[in-house]
């Protein structure tokens, strides 16, 4: 797909992001990598993120101390300015993304970064939930006429309210994704009965979530609760450098959480409750049927000991035992064999003017048949 091309999402439901971020650790190589990963795992789309850095953050910040294990710089600056990537290599990696067939866009937190991914040719647009508050950023991203991902972390329905008055009189392509902004979020925390909410407070957009917890139960259950867009956090390698890849997925947990969410439809069926082709045979060898339990001669009246429910189905069901009793055999039977509406009598009624009829039983509810 040609990244400058907008797309539509409602035809792409479910749609899937693997959220790349900084994950790649400024490497363009490493960044093909997991585009090619993720695009193999059966996501629909790749998110970067992108900052102006001396801008986006104070002095103050930007020089702060930044000594830890996951560290790349001596500074919080040195440390986000060592993983951003640049304009060519984020050519490189749109053209990239763009020969595998894979949707790639990016997280601006600052104007500058949307000038500079609308530059790039980006497709789309995710706004961070630290900017569901943001509506001068928000109104900004509208105007480029993409597809929008609200993340909505931290807020309230009266936050997301405010950001989508502020987007859709510019831009009705909003998705919103429900959020809980901790990274890994705890499962006390998901809160996903919020989905459904959302769906209610806000018809017309698609509801999707973006998903911090640490495995891929989540996304089944938002499914059912109404979610159609799923974000995961995304990496090669759990034990890499940073903060975001210990909750990340890996290729394999991307693409087993991409494969139970599209078996969920399949699954729901239709609602109608009925005989499957691909239970015939199994309730055929597992079914039970009446049978003798003992050899019986003709003329015998049946009793309960002289009947048995065995496997296979295929004779007359247990629910017929009750309008068997009682009745006369036509013929012997051996044990084991079939007793059928065919062999066993019902009392011949009178009539002034007509031979008496014999009658035979053929369901549990009423006589059908007459000789």
């Amino acid at each position: 797909m040609n990244n400058k091309e907008n797309f539509d999402l409602k035809s792409r439901l479910p749609f899937f992001i693997a959220e790349i971020g900084h994950n790649h650790q400024g490497s363009v190589e490493t960044a093909k990598k997991m585009i090619k990963a993720a695009k193999d795992s059966g996501a629909s789309a790749v998110k970067l993120q992108k900052r102006n850095n001396k801008k986006l953050y104070t002095k103050a910040l930007y020089n702060q101390i930044y000594d830890n294990k996951n560290s790349y710089g001596e500074t919080y600056g040195e440390h986000r300015e060592f993983l951003e990537l640049g304009k060519e290599e984020y050519l490189e990696l749109k053209k990239y993304s763009d020969s595998l067939g894979i949707i790639f866009f990016a997280t601006p937190f600052d104007f500058d970064s949307v000038d500079f991914l609308e530059e790039i040719g980006v497709s789309a647009y995710k706004i961070a939930s630290a900017d569901l508050i943001n509506t001068p950023l928000q109104k900004y991203i509208a105007k480029k006429g993409k597809q929008i991902f609200l993340s909505t972390g931290g807020g309230t329905i009266n936050d997301i309210t405010r950001a989508c008055k502020a987007i859709l009189p510019i831009n009705e392509k909003l998705c919103i994704l429900h959020c809980t902004a901790s990274y890994p979020a705890d499962i006390s925390d998901m809160n996903l009965n919020v989905i459904p909410k959302l769906i209610k407070e806000f018809p017309k957009q698609i509801i999707g979530i973006s998903d911090h917890e640490h495995g891929i139960d989540a996304a089944a259950v938002a499914f059912m609760l109404g979610a159609r867009v799923f974000e995961k956090h995304f990496t090669l390698n759990h034990s890499w450098k940073g903060t975001d890849h210990s909750f990340s997925l890996m290729p394999e947990g991307l693409k087993k959480l991409i494969r139970n969410i599209n078996r969920i439809p399949k699954m729901l069926g239709d609602g109608n409750k009925q005989l499957l082709e691909s239970e015939k045979k199994p309730l055929k060898k597992m079914g039970k049927s009446i049978v003798a339990n003992k050899n019986l001669p003709a003329g015998h009246k049946l009793t309960e000991k002289d009947i048995a429910l065995k496997s296979p189905a295929g004779g007359l069901p247990p629910y017929e035992l009750e309008n068997i009793l009682g009745k006369s055999l036509k013929k012997e039977l051996a044990e084991d064999d079939l007793i059928t509406k065919e062999i066993v009598k019902k009392k011949f009624l009178k009539s002034k003017n007509k031979k008496p009829h014999l009658y035979f039983i053929t369901n549990t509810s009423h006589i059908v048949k007459k000789i």
